[in-house]
């Protein structure tokens, strides 16, 4: 449901002057995942039944929150009977509003999950109250006031922010194969996190919360803290803070530069500090839209954006994690400013993998991605280093690598950029096409090759023989060099020998002079 709205959006922005920095914040597909999600819950809410669990326990909407021994309150531990409060059919619409604020006091009482015996009753109570709220913002029909925005921001504040407790793993040097053969972990808190996340979005989302009262209580402080809550281990929860922080930074304009910089702050702790997150594959989701919706021509801030921060995000180790989303928002920028493929082609050249193969490929997938949306002018730029890195990568003794690299000729609009260069290119990466063809260990390899030197023989057989000839003189001039050595190393091997041979001829009348004095 999620996924459908961070799907692949329209390459073309909006040409809506009002929203145009932040493409589908009205999609239709976002509420129809809300409505779906909340069927969800509802249906969920139907196993809460039983000897424990008390909808109506005889109290007045009037009376004061009842409160249960030992769970925690705003951080404070409080005494009292926890009992749940009537519903909102029970009592009369003047009423409501105040119910309302009541139930979200009573949704401020926090539970400790550790121990899944514990407070069962009062467990089932909170999450039946939580999903009363729920329903009430997505059926509200009048603006919230001040204080309910207050109060709803208190309760989400109290539930959700929290610091997590650092797993063992966070102390060792993990690979990226490491980390995906994990398994999460999962909050044992979440059925009542899940309820909260979903008033969050409800509430962000409904039309009656007015943003630009919103913003005193959805502010950078709070906004800060939802942020801190995307290093969580609990994919679950992840997924929940992309949805809403993609609707807070469509609802409130007045926020996005400030939010944009939080993720920028995010990203140079993870690359030069402690390239530890767990969240930086959703941020790169969210960001995907933002940039998606950037109007042209692109501000200078959002270039350095994508030099400082974007790019180096190819150099931590773990970057199989979120690749899939770092590409799309590197092929966004070369789609909406064709002249960036030059800095992001050598942006990607400054953290070509040496060692790691998996990696490489992972690399050359992207090229291809911004490749396709290079125009000629950027690509001659920067053809000479490119290709001097497709023909390590063609000479590359990981099939994988060697294969991926002769893939890019299947590409129609890579293979017409290179055949119009193709006087600079081909004596680059002759000499690695034909050590392919001749000795390359993998049969698809050596196929592959054969037809990519087939495609520049038939375009330009001149210039095809010319290279030819270059790369057979330069292999005899090896050749003769290579032979020049084994001459001067056997001369000096020669020469090493004799003088062993007289050094000992020389040693040995001495020792026996000595020997025949001593005596």
């Amino acid at each position: 449901m999620i996924k459908q709205i961070f799907g692949r959006l329209p390459r073309k922005p909006s040409k809506s002057g009002d929203n145009r920095e932040f493409a589908g914040s009205s999609d239709p597909s976002s509420n129809t995942s809300i409505n779906s999600r909340n069927n969800d819950l509802i249906s969920n809410s139907a196993t809460l039944s039983g000897p424990d669990f008390a909808p109506n326990s005889g109290y007045s909407y009037g009376s004061k929150i009842p409160q249960v021994v030992n769970p925690k309150l705003n951080g404070n531990l409080v005494n009292g009977p926890y009992e749940a409060l009537p519903g909102f059919r029970d009592v009369p619409g003047s009423e409501k509003q105040n119910l309302f604020i009541k139930k979200l006091n009573l949704g401020c009482v926090v539970f400790d999950f550790t121990d899944p015996t514990k407070n069962l009753k009062e467990k089932d109570i909170k999450r039946q109250t939580l999903l009363e709220l729920v329903d009430y913002v997505t059926s509200a029909n009048g603006k919230f006031t001040e204080t309910v925005m207050l109060e709803a921001i208190k309760m989400v504040s109290v539930n959700l922010f929290r610091s997590f407790t650092p797993q063992p793993r966070e102390n060792k040097v993990l690979e990226a194969f490491d980390l995906e053969e994990e398994e999460p972990s999962m909050d044992p808190a979440w059925p009542h996190l899940q309820i909260v996340y979903e008033f969050l979005l409800r509430f962000v989302a409904s039309p009656e919360t007015d943003a630009k009262l919103a913003k005193r209580y959805i502010d950078h402080s709070f906004v800060l803290k939802l942020l801190d809550l995307f290093d969580s281990e609990d994919p679950r929860e992840r997924e929940y803070l992309k949805t809403i922080l993609h609707r807070i930074y469509g609802k409130f304009m007045v926020h996005r530069p400030f939010i944009r910089k939080a993720i920028n702050n995010i990203f140079f702790h993870f690359i030069f500090e402690t390239e530890k997150h767990n969240g930086i594959a959703e941020l790169l989701e969210v960001l995907g839209s933002i940039i998606n919706g950037f109007a042209l021509p692109l501000k200078e801030e959002h270039k350095l954006f994508l030099v400082r921060a974007l790019i180096p995000l190819h150099k931590p180790r773990c970057l199989p994690m979120y690749h899939q989303q770092l590409s799309y928002c590197i092929t966004q920028f070369v789609e909406k400013d064709c002249k960036l493929a030059d800095t992001v082609i050598r942006g990607l050249l400054k953290y070509w993998p040496i060692t790691n193969s998996s990696k490489e490929v992972m690399f050359l997938s992207e090229l291809e991605e911004v490749l396709e949306a290079t125009q000629p002018a950027e690509f001659q730029r920067c053809m000479v280093p490119l290709f001097r890195q497709i023909s390590r990568c063609l000479s590359s003794s990981h099939f994988q690598v060697a294969e991926r690299a002769l893939y890019l000729w299947n590409n129609d609009h890579i293979e017409n950029l290179i055949r119009q260069n193709r006087k600079v290119i081909l004596p680059i990466i002759f000499p690695a096409l034909e050590k392919n063809g001749r000795n390359h260990w993998n049969q698809v390899v050596q196929s592959l090759t054969i037809n990519v030197r087939k495609i520049f023989s038939d375009v330009d057989p001149e210039l095809f023989e010319e290279c030819l000839r270059q790369f057979q003189e330069d292999e005899a001039k090896v050749e003769e060099i290579k032979t020049k050595q084994e001459a001067i190393w056997k001369r000096l091997e020669d020469i090493a020998a004799s003088k062993a041979a007289s050094s000992e001829a020389l040693l040995n009348p001495h020792m026996i002079t000595t020997e025949t004095s001593s005596n």
